[in-house]
């Protein structure tokens, strides 16, 4: 008579209960098993330096000694009379209008081309343009180096064809080199975001296009109307990413091309200075009132473009 209750629909509705609350609890317990292990490298690789660096941006200390002033905002007091910073903060945004523009053209024109123009072996046009993008930055650099080399490089002398003298131009010391930056800037990543422009277009029904042409839409038109509109999201992610990748990471290419920032700061950067700060001038703490200038810097930036380049979702059925 005991076990009759488990029998009774009530009690067969209560089993029931516990077994999936049982299913939910290992689910969650399984999902949590590869979440856990991400999100401590991430709070211990990320998130603590950021707080550290803006904690350590407060003081004054040198990186060895074991004594840390107290100087309140006198870190970002220096940074005001620093006529470098503003050198830094527009080469960074050289590097980003120019590398945005760039990588969403390139991209945008190859990603159609290989999609919707029926080019033969698109498949291996995309591997040869990701390519660069497993090259180390170093490798990247150090090649671009010798191609803007002003008495070797292969464009001083492609140039010299054309000329009746030698053209040796130093592209690298010249007060505007910032700008000699992008070429490899844009050949070393462009392909992922031609690979991502590729998935979006890909995703896209090809009803829509076909409907396109039975109305005579020209293939100009089928772009503006259906391509961009709906890989809104991959452009949106692209240009979120270029930005991100160059106020954080430019310094990299800066360095191995330029050295300490080209002739008179031409290329310096946010991130170069920091590292000459904290390297060389054996200034860490300043070094890290550059970082929480970087951070800022591009939590303005994200938050503008993701304002400006809101757009309506289109639900595709």
């Amino acid at each position: 008579m005991k076990g009759s209750n488990t029998t009774t629909p009530a009690g067969i509705e209560r089993k029931a209960s516990e077994r999936i609350s049982t299913a939910k609890m290992k689910r969650n317990m399984f999902i949590l098993s590869f979440i856990l292990p991400t999100l401590l490298l991430y709070l211990v690789f990320t998130v603590y330096p950021m707080f550290k660096g803006i904690y350590l941006s407060l003081f004054d200390w040198s990186g060895g000694s074991e004594t840390y002033n107290f100087i309140g905002l006198g870190n970002f007091k220096d940074m005001l009379d620093d006529s470098v910073i503003p050198k830094t903060i527009r080469n960074d945004y050289i590097l980003v209008f120019g590398k945005v523009i760039g990588f969403m053209v390139l991209s945008m024109f190859f990603a159609v081309a290989l999609t919707r123009l029926g080019i033969r072996g698109s498949g291996f046009y995309r591997i040869v343009f990701f390519l660069p993008n497993v090259l180390s930055v170093v490798v990247v650099g150090v090649l671009w180096r010798y191609v803007y080399n002003p008495n070797l490089g292969f464009l001083n002398s492609f140039i010299s064809l054309f000329t009746n003298k030698k053209f040796d131009f130093a592209w690298l010391g010249d007060k505007w080199s910032i700008f000699a930056l992008l070429p490899p800037s844009i050949w070393a990543g462009v392909g992922f975001t031609i690979l991502l422009l590729v998935a979006g277009i890909l995703s896209i029904p090809s009803s829509l296009f076909e409907s396109a042409e039975i109305d005579g839409a020209s293939q100009w038109n089928q772009f503006w109307l259906i391509t961009l509109p709906l890989s809104w999201e991959q452009i949106k992610t692209s240009v979120v990413w270029i930005v991100m990748t160059t106020l954080n990471g430019s310094f990299v290419i800066v360095t191995i091309m330029t050295f300490e920032g080209g002739v008179d700061n031409a290329t310096q950067v946010m991130g170069s200075y920091l590292y000459l700060n904290a390297f060389k001038f054996g200034k860490f703490s300043y070094a890290s009132a550059i970082g929480v200038l970087i951070l800022v810097l591009s939590l303005i930036t994200t938050a503008t473009l993701q304002r400006l380049m809101k757009r309506e979702t289109i639900e595709l059925t």
